[in-house]
């Protein structure tokens, strides 16, 4: 497992993390663990607009779709 280092954090920042992760019941580490995990969960607008472009695209031609509007039309 690999060792993460974050340096120059700010000092307002650390506390709230601290204060965050007394009030969860956690230890800082197990608490920013648990942060990263949920954020590396999500995924990224990019990846979502990939994702929506696979399952968007369709093989219906425009005359699928008209033919499906005609026959609706015609079964009124």
């Amino acid at each position: 497992m690999t060792v993460l280092t974050i340096r120059d954090m700010p000092d307002d920042q650390l506390q709230t993390l601290k204060v965050r992760a007394a009030q969860a019941g956690q230890s800082l580490q197990a608490y920013v663990k648990d942060v990263l995990a949920r954020e590396t969960a999500k995924p990224t607008l990019a990846e979502m607009m990939q994702r929506l472009d696979r399952e968007a695209s369709a093989d219906v031609s425009t005359r699928d779709v008209l033919e499906a509007i005609d026959e609706t039309r015609a079964g009124r």
